[in-house]
C-alpha cells in the first residue's frame, strides 16, 4: 500500500526535524524525559491533525511551537515543578537566551551533554541515538549486538541517572569539549554507520542519518579544527558516504566495493575527503600527534577511492594502515578487516587462518560469517562455506545484505 502525501510528510519530518526539536526543548526546559515526551506528543498531534488540516508551511516550527506548548502544559500540571514552569513560561522568543558558550548548534549541545563522564560509555552513546537520532530501542540494539531488553534498560538507567545525579544542562565548557569528544565521536560515528550500513528498515540507507551525523561532524570540525580526530571521522564519514549510489543494485542486492560501479561514486564528496586525509597527513609530518583511529580508518577509505579500479588497489598500503591500527585498537572487528585485506596480499589461506584465531565473540556478527564463507568459497571448502553463508544470512541486519550473500551461497557447487 502506497503511503499518502500527509503520511510522507509526517515521516520526513520526523526524520529531519526530530532531533532539533528535543534538542531545543531539553536546552529550554532542562529534563530530557519531557522534552522527549513534548516531542512524541507533538508527532501525535501532527497525525491526528495534519490529515485534517493539511501539512503547514512549516512542519518543523510546527512541531516546536506544539511540542512547546505540551511540554508547558505538563508543567502546569505538576505543581512540584512550579520552578520549572515559571522559568518556562517567562521565556519568549524575545527574551535573551542564556549565552551558548562553544557550542551553537542545540543539537551538537545535546550530544555533549548527554555524553557526561557520569554515564556508562554505552549509555553515553544510547541515549544520544535515541534523542538525538529519533532511533526506536529495537534499532540501537541491533547496533549494538545486544537484546532489545537490554537495551531499554541501559536507556532507563541512563535517564534515571541524570536525574538522581542532578547533571545540569549548562553549556559544554571549552574543558567539557575536550573531555568528552571521544564520546561525542562515537555517538556521531554510529548514527551514521546506523544509516549507512541500514540496520533498520528496509531503505538501503537512511541517509537522514548519514546526512545528520556528517553535518554534525562538519560543525564539530569548525568548532575544534585543529583536533586530528574531529577531521578524520568527517574525512571518513565522506568518502564512505561518496560510494553510497553504488552500494545497492536496481534489484536491491548490495554490491561489495569491488563490484561497484566506479562512475556512480561522488566526486565531490572524495575530493573533500581526500583533502581532508593529506591534511591531517601534513599535520603530522609537522609534528602533530600520531593519527587515531579514525584518521587511519579515512586514510584506509582513502586508498581504496583513490584506486581506478578494484585490481589497482594499494591492498599492501591497506594491510600497513590496518598494521597501525591494530597497534592502537586491536579489537576483534580490526583485526577481521585487517585479514580481509591481508587475503588480497599473501592469499585466502593465510587470512582464514588469521579469521579463525579471532576472539568468539564475533559469532554473532554477520561480517564475521561472511568474510569466513569468501574465503572457504576461494580455498575450496564449498560445503563449510555454505554453513558459514547460512549463518551470516540469518545475522544480516538488512534485505540487501541477505539478496547478495544468498546469491552468493547459491552460486556454491555442490
Amino acid at each position: 500500500m502506497t503511503a499518502s502525501p500527509v503520511d510522507d510528510a509526517i515521516t520526513r519530518a520526523h526524520h529531519e526535524e526530530w532531533a532539533r526539536v528535543v534538542a531545543g526543548l531539553a536546552r529550554r526546559f532542562g529534563d530530557l524525559d519531557l522534552a522527549e515526551d513534548a516531542a512524541a506528543e507533538a508527532y501525535a498531534a501532527a497525525v491526528e491533525r495534519w490529515p485534517r488540516d493539511g501539512v503547514p508551511p512549516n512542519p518543523g516550527a510546527w512541531l516546536t511551537t506544539t511540542a512547546t506548548r505540551k511540554a508547558i502544559d505538563r508543567l502546569r500540571r505538576e505543581s512540584h515543578r512550579h520552578d520549572k514552569h515559571r522559568a518556562a513560561l517567562i521565556m519568549s522568543d524575545d527574551t535573551p537566551h542564556e549565552p551558548t558558550g562553544p557550542v551553537e548548534d542545540d543539537r551538537l549541545r545535546l550530544i555533549f551533554i548527554c555524553c557526561h563522564p557520569a554515564l556508562p560509555m554505552e549509555a553515553r552513546v544510547a541515549l544520544t541515538l535515541r534523542l538525538l537520532g529519533g532511533l526506536s530501542v529495537a534499532e540501537i540494539a541491533r547496533g549494538f549486538l545486544v537484546p532489545e531488553t537490554t537495551m531499554a534498560r541501559r536507556i532507563t538507567r541512563a535517564k534515571a541517572k541524570i536525574k538522581a545525579e542532578r547533571i545540569s544542562f549548562r553549556v559544554p565548557l571549552e574543558t567539557d569539549l575536550r573531555e568528552r569528544l571521544g564520546s561525542v565521536l562515537a555517538v556521531i560515528y554510529l548514527v551514521f554507520n546506523e544509516g549507512y550500513l541500514a540496520t533498520a528498515g528496509e531503505d538501503s540507507v537512511r541517509a537522514e542519518l548519514t546526512d545528520e551525523a556528517i553535518r554534525l561532524a562538519r560543525l564539530l570540525h569548525a568548532l575544534l579544527p585543529e583536533e586530528g580526530e574531529v577531521t578524520g571521522i568527517l574525512a571518513l564519514m565522506l568518502l564512505s558516504d561518496a560510494r553510497r549510489a553504488a552500494r545497492v543494485s536496481h534489484s536491491g542486492e548490495l554490491v561489495t566495493l569491488e563490484e561497484q560501479d566506479r562512475g556512480a561514486w561522488n566526486r565531490t564528496q572524495i575530493v573533500e575527503g581526500h583533502a581532508l586525509v593529506r591534511e591531517r597527513i601534513a599535520a603530522v609530518a609537522a609534528g602533530a600527534n600520531p593519527p587515531g583511529r579514525y584518521q587511519l580508518l579515512a586514510a584506509i577509505n582513502a586508498v581504496h577511492t583513490d584506486a581506478p579500479s578494484a585490481r589497482d588497489t594499494d591492498w599492501s598500503q591497506i594491510v600497513a594502515l590496518y598494521d597501525r591500527l591494530t597497534a592502537t585498537d586491536p579489537s576483534p572487528i580490526v583485526r577481521l578487516n585487517r585479514a580481509i585485506a591481508v587475503a588480497e596480499v599473501d592469499g585466502p589461506d593465510v587470512a582464514l587462518a588469521e579469521i579463525d584465531r579471532l576472539d568468539v565473540t564475533l559469532d554473532g556478527y554477520h561480517a564475521y560469517h561472511a568474510a569466513r564463507a569468501d574465503l572457504l568459497r576461494r580455498v575450496g571448502r564449498s560445503g563449510e562455506s555454505r554453513t558459514a553463508y547460512d549463518r551470516a544470512i540469518e545475522l544480516a541486519g538488512n534485505p540487501a545484505e541477505r539478496a547478495y550473500l544468498t546469491r552468493r551461497r547459491d552460486q556454491l557447487g555442490g
